[in-house]
Formats: structure tokens, C-alpha cells, sequence
């Protein structure tokens, strides 16, 4: 288990993303993949109310219905689930109002008393940062949510909402949730030196370089499903050379290269875990050994000098 920053919540270091329920997983799909999730040890699912709002036919808040829909039929235990506000269709931007609007909405659809994790989804520059951080302290006081966190901010940006929020006196965010993995590394400069300062736990996101970290990819001819497009944008010699190590590394310990891909960026300075989605009931195994496999410290350092 792996501490979540400040929090006093210990969960699996994977982190199950929700962005596909209701997109690209069906409600069925969905169900069987958090059952699975959960009976090979996974306790924690990351969402978004804008989840997915962006296909044909849906509304936004999708994927907090489906997995409310799945806790109120399957009553688990011990599961801690992290939504996000600030790009629902109904709920844009980071207003004080807005937030606790949105807040309560997705409260109403997951059916849960309290939000574990509540991220701001992306900084909002039009709302001054006081009234979002006195929002978000609000919603902690108030028992709508548990401890609050930040995606999509610069470093700048987190360490002037941790001064105000110590300014105001209300709790700081635990953790922050940026775009990382082996083939995407720009906050290793920027965003891990202010988590490892301030002691927030890391969740990356796109954590498969949208399946290119997956093996799934290897020319511009491979790019074919819903979500693939973008993935093969990382076809090149040098990230092709990080698969084949990968892809070595991995059949040494019996794993997948999206496991090992997955295992090396939980050895990495304050990530907690990353997060990685699953379209179907067969791909939660290799989502679930990475929160497993302890990489040898040589085979991080030739990961880390091939991605560099």
C-alpha cells in the first residue's frame, strides 16, 4: 500500500482510471473491470464529473454514474475514489459556486457521503485563486470532501495555492495529477521538485502514452481505435528503442512491457501511483501486476538513459 501525500489514505499503487467507463467500456464492461480491479487488490478509482462528456450522446458525469451505479450494487469496502471538477458541460471553471455546485452533483452520482480525493481538473486563471482555494477548504470543512488535490497546474501556480491556503488557514492539497511517463518527462524539472517540497503524492496521468507504452503501436499504420490516434505521435527510433527494453526487461520478470512501463514510473520521486484505464476485463491484470513489480535499480537506470 502507498500513502497519498499528507492523507491519512494508504492505497494500491495503481490507480484505476475512469475516463473509459461510459466511452469506450460499456456499463457491463465497466462493472466486470472494476470487479476485477477490486479482487486482485485495487482499492482506488480516479474519475472526472466531465467524464466523458465529449461522446456523442452523453452528458458529462458518465463514468461517476457508472461507478456509482457499481458501489451501490456491489457495496465494497475500503475503496477510495478521486473525481475531479472545472470541464463539466454544467459546471465550468472554478468559482466558488461552481465548485460547490459540482461537488454536490458528483456526490449525487457516485451516491457517496463524502468525495475521498477532489481535485481542481485545470487551473481556472478567469477566478482569483483565493476564492477557489477558500472553496475547496470550504467543501473539507463542510464534510463534502475528505482532502483536496490539483491537475493540470504549473509549479508556479500549486506553490501560490499552498500559500494561500496557509494564508487562509484551510488544508492544502495532498497530491497533484500531471501528464508523465517514460516518454513524456518535462516535470521532472518542474512539477516532482514542488511534490517532493510540499510532500504531495504524484498520480500521472496518461501514464501509457495513450497505449504507445502498451507495445500496441510500433508504426503510424498501427493508430486504429477510438483512442489510438494520438499514441502513435511517440513513433520514432528513440521511444521504438525504449519499447524494445521494455519489452526485454519485462520478459525477464514474466511481465507485460505495459506492466514494466507502469512499474517504472512507480519507482519514481513522489509518485504514488500511476494511473492507467482498461477497456476490457482482460487488460486489468497487467494494470494490477505493475502495482507489484519492483524493477532492479539497473533496469530503472537503463529505462531512464534510453528515455532521457
Amino acid at each position: 500500500m502507498a500513502r497519498i501525500g499528507s492523507s491519512d489514505l494508504d492505497v494500491f499503487p495503481l490507480n484505476l482510471g475512469g475516463n473509459v467507463f461510459g466511452w469506450t467500456a460499456d456499463r457491463d464492461e465497466s462493472f466486470r473491470i472494476l470487479d476485477a480491479f477490486v479482487e486482485g487488490g485495487g482499492d482506488f478509482i480516479d474519475t472526472a464529473d466531465s467524464y466523458s462528456a465529449w461522446v456523442p450522446g452523453n452528458t458529462g458525469g458518465d463514468s461517476e454514474r457508472l461507478i456509482g451505479a457499481w458501489l451501490a450494487d456491489r457495496k465494497p469496502s475500503g475503496i477510495t475514489v478521486a473525481t475531479k471538477v472545472s470541464q463539466h458541460p454544467d459546471f465550468r471553471g472554478l468559482s466558488a459556486s461552481n465548485v460547490r455546485a459540482a461537488a454536490e452533483a458528483s456526490l449525487e452520482r457516485l451516491g457517496v457521503e463524502s468525495i475521498d480525493l477532489y481535485y481542481a481538473h485545470f487551473d481556472d486563471e478567469a477566478t482569483p485563486l483565493e476564492e477557489t482555494v477558500e472553496a475547496f477548504g470550504a467543501l473539507v470543512s463542510d464534510g463534502l470532501v475528505r482532502y483536496t488535490a490539483v491537475s493540470n497546474y504549473s509549479a508556479e501556480r500549486i506553490r501560490e495555492w499552498i500559500r494561500i491556503a496557509r494564508e487562509l488557514g484551510v488544508p492544502e492539497p495532498v497530491a497533484v495529477q500531471p501528464h508523465y511517463n517514460l516518454v513524456e518527462r518535462g516535470i521532472e524539472q518542474t512539477i516532482i521538485p514542488v511534490a517532493e517540497e510540499f510532500g504531495l503524492g504524484v498520480f500521472p496521468y496518461f501514464s501509457l502514452a495513450k497505449g504507445f507504452l502498451a507495445g500496441k503501436y510500433r508504426s503510424a499504420d498501427d493508430g486504429g481505435s477510438p483512442r489510438a490516434g494520438a499514441a502513435t505521435e511517440y513513433v520514432n527510433d528513440k521511444n521504438l528503442a525504449v519499447i524494445d527494453a521494455l519489452e526485454r526487461i519485462g520478459r525477464a520478470h514474466g511481465a507485460s512491457i505495459a506492466t514494466t512501463s507502469l512499474a517504472w514510473l512507480r519507482s519514481r520521486p513522489a509518485v504514488v501511483a500511476p494511473i492507467a484505464s482498461a477497456s476490457r476485463v482482460d487488460q486489468v491484470a497487467d494494470l494490477l501486476a505493475a502495482g507489484r513489480l519492483e524493477l532492479a535499480p539497473e533496469e530503472i537506470a537503463e529505462l531512464d538513459a534510453l528515455s532521457a
